[in-house]
């Protein structure tokens, strides 16, 4: 059988009962003919969801909703939102994610031609609705209208009907209308919305000028977006009925996979739960099982359908589990060890947890993983929704585990994800993470330009010019403490601190 480098770094390192992580080793460089800003990001979170670069935000009260998880599609990555919602709420998440970007519309707002303005206006309020243009139908459903913000705006009697002040000088366009045709014809004829109509006259779905353009402008090609133009978007569930009702609400809003998020993916109750989804849904939705940390683990996974893994018993900087539970292997052995086994299969893996620098991320790539999951490397970011603090001079971002006391008290959801699902009692309430603060970091936009910036680095010091590349060819070298030690700035007193680098 034929064993690569890597495969030889870690076989050796089982040999001598060494499980290694972030800081224990580096990769080798390699002659190199690649130029950092010339590599390809593309991968995949799942078999059916690609990514076009490689970070996924964790599901954490502190790190991903929809705020997060629109940026995160927006840059090309991912934002699983966290299960400490209720259900509807989560769902509500997760359509906020895919309205926020429509190559269609495929269910418009309708309002009828006898409505007043004060009466869409209102209903506009109370609904939250974000967007100002409407199709106006009459009693038989029929299409006579438009009315957008500029009508609004210049309607002078709130008291008019739409009818009144609708736009009727319409485009219209039929069904088999893509996307690119589309945008064509909105520019030719200088309109802003562009409804969809059946034979029979009845509205069957509506494209927006502003997010056409978004999508279709020279230069613009970062978007994570499905089929139907939207962002892509993860959620996270637990097991059993609270998972099927999820997954449920969940794709009514189309969601792009589903994460079942436990701290011991390799138990019976998940396996079920991964077999009861995908006897549901089978190939309509994606779903990554974890955590887990182990090969054999992954083969369980797998087995019973998973279609991604998520890798990290308690490498997070938050987690307690590792000391408090006594079990879990080093991230970079267990990404070696789960990827190697999911890579027979197709099935990619997520280094979940336990990142610090941007040079961790090639790092787990070159062990296996096809993307890194970020918890503590985002929390700080204005998009995240911790609360801002002012402490010892510089402004912060609460950041909390799942498993911590907080989280456990405040959600069962939480509970649930650490077996403890029936407990009543805070003293019986047994944590496996702390609540703490992180640096504000500013807009995850800049944050991420300096996490990728390390990653294409990487890979040109590699040779490497893809994510598959990186992980095939990655070749390993163990770092002694003083190597380690080596590798931070050293003999100097740092007196100004760099977007990339913390102590």
């Amino acid at each position: 059988m034929y064993m690569s480098k890597k495969d030889v770094f870690f076989q050796k390192m089982d040999e001598l009962g060494l499980a290694l992580t972030y800081d224990d080793v580096r990769l080798r460089t390699s002659y190199s003919e690649s130029m950092p800003d010339d590599v390809s990001l593309s991968t995949r979170f799942s078999r059916r969801v690609p990514l076009k670069m490689p970070l996924v935000s964790a599901a954490m009260d502190t790190v991903t909703t929809s705020k997060l998880a629109i940026e995160m599609a927006n840059l090309g990555g991912l934002g699983i939102i966290h299960r400490n919602f209720s259900p509807k709420e989560q769902a509500k998440e997760v359509a906020t994610v895919k309205l926020y970007l429509n190559g269609i519309v495929d269910t418009p707002i309708c309002v009828r031609d006898t409505d007043t303005i004060e009466s869409i206006l209102r209903r506009r309020d109370e609904k939250g609705y974000t967007f100002h243009s409407f199709p106006v139908i009459d009693a038989q459903g029929k299409l006579v209208g438009i009315i957008t913000k500029n009508d609004f705006e210049f309607c002078d009697d709130a008291r008019k009907t739409a009818r009144e002040v609708m736009a009727s000088n319409l485009v219209l366009v039929g069904s088999r209308v893509g996307s690119e045709d589309a945008y064509a014809i909105m520019k030719k004829n200088k309109k802003k919305v562009l409804p969809v109509v059946k034979n029979s006259g009845e509205v069957d779905g509506m494209y927006t000028f502003k997010d056409l353009k978004r999508l279709f402008s020279p230069g613009i090609t970062n978007y994570n977006v499905d089929e139907r133009n939207q962002l892509r978007v993860g959620a996270a569930i637990g097991v059993g009925n609270d998972a099927l009702e999820r997954a449920s609400l969940l794709l009514e809003k189309r969601v792009d996979v589903l994460v079942i998020d436990t701290a011991h993916g390799d138990s019976k109750k998940v396996i079920d739960t991964v077999k009861q989804l995908k006897g549901i849904y089978g190939d309509k939705v994606d779903i990554v099982a974890g955590n887990v940390s182990e090969a054999a683990s992954t083969e369980h996974l797998i087995a019973a359908g998973a279609d991604g893994i998520k890798v990290g018993q308690g490498p997070g900087s938050i987690c307690t589990t590792r000391i408090i539970a006594g079990i879990g292997s080093p991230q970079v052995s267990a990404v070696y060890a789960c990827a190697r086994i999911a890579s027979v299969h197709g099935v990619p893996v997520c280094a979940d947890g336990g990142v610090k620098y941007s040079g961790d991320i090639p790092i787990a790539i070159g062990a296996g993983a096809s993307s890194v999951m970020l918890g503590s490397m985002l929390a700080g970011t204005e998009e995240a929704p911790g609360d801002l603090v002012f402490f010892e001079g510089r402004q912060w971002k609460q950041y909390r585990g799942m498993g911590s006391l907080g989280a456990m008290e405040a959600n069962k959801s939480s509970r649930t994800r650490y077996g403890q699902a029936d407990v009543e009692r805070k003293n019986d309430l047994v944590p496996e993470g702390v609540e703490g603060l992180v640096p504000y970091k500013g807009s995850v936009r800049n944050v991420l330009v300096q996490y990728l910036g390390g990653l294409r680095r990487g890979m040109g010091y590699t040779g490497t010019t893809t994510i598959q590349e990186l992980q095939d060819r990655a070749d390993f070298i163990r770092l002694s403490p003083a190597g380690s030690a080596e590798s931070h700035p050293h003999d100097v007193k740092i007196t100004k601190e760099s977007p990339n680098y913390n102590i």
